[in-house]
């Protein structure tokens, strides 16, 4: 495979190619690449657009994403959240729930593609359901919720974890018990392992020398708390990632989330793209992604660029902007416009959907969801259309 004439994020080069051989980038190179006549190959030229890694959510629960944003008031920690809307919301929750875990999970993974995600760290259950062509979830990790929820959280974290890195909701909140508990799971850490924290909002300078990465999730806690962690002071120590959370308490469309952290200025704009992409790549170990350079992995997203500027046109994005997907390689998401471009390309290997009316094509099994939960929410919404 063969993309032509394309700018890429974080590269000097005014346009660069990328050769694509099975599910590895081969070659890239800021002139034209002469094509090999006797090496079949599937071409793509683009005129203004952006290349950039295929993104990584360091942060989503993946059986929440069919809940609406659930909140009442500002709250003072998670506890008081759940509390809340287990009370108020309580017949919204037994309605979401009639659908099945696996049908929500796999929502929560078309979500992520569609937004040009390719590597989710999942929150929770990982699924023995294996899905082609979406999003990779990573489980490299030990799995504890938070101190309050989570049952012999003590026990669990001296004697049943093993030397994985161990991800953790912690300081979630605005009261001092928020602070306490990021003490508390600090004390606990005799052992030294590697802790990485979600959220944060309660963490100071000192506290975040212990953690070898904290999940920034800014949509989420500023629609439950009015509040988020304090970035600036935190990066100064360890690693800062990115995490959108679920819709239960987020937007589903990871790029609005982007666009608040921007505008809080907290990280510049290299910064937060090192967030969903290279400091990702280097906390979770994922050698052979994040970076568009020979003999890495080919997750590649291509989108429209809308601005003379990169980084502009990069936090501009949204879903239809996207022009291709591509993950190990393989074509995963397509505009309908390269699609009649490429008739060597198979339609019957996707789904055709519709993102504001723009026409898209994902791989295939979307259609067949979305049909299976209108069935049991004939009231939902989904953010696309299939027909």
């Amino acid at each position: 495979m063969l993309i032509n004439n394309i700018q890429i994020i974080n590269n000097e080069q005014l346009s660069s190619q990328i050769r694509i051989k099975g599910s590895k980038i081969i070659e890239v190179n800021s002139f034209n690449l002469r094509t090999d006549d006797n090496y079949e190959e599937l071409s793509f030229n683009f005129s203004n657009a952006i290349a950039f890694p295929g993104l990584v959510n360091s942060h989503d629960h993946l059986e929440f994403n069919l809940f609406p944003k659930l909140g009442n008031k500002i709250y003072n920690d998670y506890i008081e959240w759940g509390n809340d809307i287990n009370v108020q919301n309580k017949k919204q929750i037994e309605i979401v729930k009639k659908v099945p875990n696996d049908l929500h999970y796999k929502w929560g993974l078309y979500k992520n593609l569609i937004c040009g995600v390719t590597t989710i760290i999942n929150h929770g259950k990982i699924l023995d359901t294996q899905h082609n062509n979406l999003p990779d979830v990573y489980s490299n990790y030990n799995y504890l919720h938070s101190l309050c929820i989570e049952k012999k959280w003590e026990i669990k974290f001296l004697f049943k974890l093993n030397r994985l890195p161990v991800l953790i909701h912690i300081g979630e909140g605005t009261n001092k018990g928020s602070i306490n508990e990021i003490d508390k799971l600090i004390k606990w850490n005799i052992f030294d392992k590697d802790l990485i924290g979600i959220h944060a909002i309660a963490m100071n300078e000192a506290q975040s020398k212990q953690f070898k990465a904290i999940i920034w999730c800014p949509d989420s806690n500023s629609f439950l708390y009015n509040k988020t962690a304090n970035i600036p002071l935190l990066k100064k120590h360890t690693n800062i990632l990115f995490g959108t959370d679920s819709t239960l308490s987020a937007d589903w469309n990871l790029w609005n989330h982007l666009r608040l952290a921007r505008d809080l200025n907290y990280l510049n704009d290299d910064e937060l793209f090192f967030s969903i992409s290279e400091t990702a790549s280097k906390v979770w170990g994922l050698k052979s992604k994040c970076k568009i350079e020979i003999n890495k992995s080919a997750d590649i997203v291509i989108c429209k660029k809308k601005y003379k500027n990169n980084w502009e046109s990069f936090y501009s994005i949204n879903p239809e902007d996207i022009l291709l997907i591509l993950k190990n390689g393989i074509v995963v998401f397509i505009d309908s416009e390269l699609i009649i471009q490429h008739q060597n390309i198979n339609k019957d290997d996707f789904d055709v959907i519709y993102i504001r009316s723009i026409k898209k094509y994902i791989t295939k099994g979307i259609r067949d969801l979305i049909q299976s939960i209108k069935s049991l929410l004939p009231k939902y919404e989904f953010p696309i259309s299939i027909s």
